[in-house]
Order: C-alpha cells, then sequence, then structure tokens
C-alpha cells in the first residue's frame, strides 16, 4: 500500500526528545550552587504538579530528571584555602594588561555575565589550583594570566 494511503501518528513525525546531557566529570558545586539546586528542583516539582498539559509535563519532567541527578551527585566544596584558587574563589587577575575579577563555580551554577565562572572553563581550569602571584598559561602562552587575589567568595560559600 502507497505511504499516501496509511493513516500515521502525528508522533512519527516529531523529532526526537533527548535528555539533558550530564557535563563529563566531577559535579563540583560551592554551597550557593547545591542550595540553587534544591530550590530549582523543588520548583519544577511543583510546576509539573500545576501543569494540565502532557507536552509541558514531558519538558518539565526532563528537566526534573537533569536537576535531580545533578543534585544527587553534587560534590559540595568547602571554602578554598585564602590565596588558592578553588571552588567558590574570588580571582583578581592579569589577562593581556587588563585587570579583571570572577568567582569560580560549578558547571550549573555559572553565569558569566554575572563575572561566575565554570571551574570546567577554559579559563576556569587554567585558574584552579593558582596561588596569589603565579603566572599560568592560558591559550597557548604559558604567563598569559597573573593572579593578584584568591579568597573564598562569602556569597558562594554561604
Amino acid at each position: 500500500m502507497s505511504v499516501a494511503f496509511r493513516r500515521e501518528s502525528d508522533d512519527e513525525h516529531m523529532e526526537p526528545v533527548f535528555e539533558w546531557p550530564i557535563p563529563p566529570g566531577a559535579n563540583l558545586v560551592t554551597p550557593r550552587g547545591h542550595r540553587l539546586l534544591g530550590e530549582e528542583l523543588a520548583q519544577i516539582e511543583a510546576a509539573i504538579a500545576a501543569t494540565e498539559t502532557d507536552d509541558a509535563r514531558k519538558k518539565l519532567q526532563r528537566r526534573q530528571r537533569y536537576i535531580a541527578t545533578r543534585h544527587a551527585t553534587a560534590e559540595v566544596q568547602a571554602a578554598p584555602a585564602d590565596g588558592i584558587v578553588g571552588v567558590g574563589s574570588a580571582v583578581r587577575y592579569r589577562l593581556a594588561g587588563t585587570e579583571r575579577a570572577v568567582t569560580i563555580v560549578g558547571h550549573d551554577e555559572a553565569d558569566p555575565a554575572a563575572g561566575r565562572i565554570a571551574f570546567t572553563a577554559p579559563l576556569g581550569r587554567a585558574l584552579m589550583g593558582a596561588e596569589v602571584g603565579e603566572n599560568v598559561e592560558f591559550q597557548g602562552r604559558e604567563d598569559a594570566i597573573t593572579v593578584l587575589a584568591a579568597a573564598p567568595d562569602a556569597e558562594e560559600m554561604a
């Protein structure tokens, strides 16, 4: 029988929906990041209970599975040592003659526009473990970044 005369369900023509990808490696988070994951999980669960359509519910349940996994696998980090860059550090550094500041956080709590970068981001990886006064490699240059200050960020570690 010709395909033109067969009745097919509408679902056969929909794009497949995949789970949110879980980033590889350790799931390091600040205490603030762990709290935010828990809050988002509670908000999603409330939204699922209030949702009436299957499509919206499925979309929320997909996000819920991702957040629940990230919350369950989170490795909450203790405050980093003063003067050494770690997850939860507020860092001042010099790159290409310009002073900048960032806070190193977990993957799910990163917000570059707010100055929060993930420890897995290229800049985060370059800074992790560096000490104040140290020059670190970045973008192929051995002494591209000079760490000027590193201390636990009170907001992230609360």
